[in-house]
């Protein structure tokens, strides 16, 4: 079985405001069906997901040290 393709960097903090994870830009729902998608589901969420991180706040570099 191959593995499924993921954004995922291990950042997971969902800005509140955005409602999208500031790792990897996902919102709440998408991480929780992430392996329920078609491979074209996705491909398609991935292909935003950088507009989506440029309108995420950037977490300050000392939050969570």
């Amino acid at each position: 079985m191959a593995a499924i393709e993921t954004p995922c960097v291990k950042v997971c903090t969902v800005d509140p405001a955005a409602g999208l994870c500031i790792g990897c830009g996902r919102t709440l729902t998408e991480i929780g069906d992430w392996t329920r998608y078609s491979d074209e589901t996705r491909r398609r969420i991935m292909e935003e997901l950088p507009g989506r991180l440029a309108r995420v706040p950037a977490r300050p570099a000392n939050e969570g040290a």
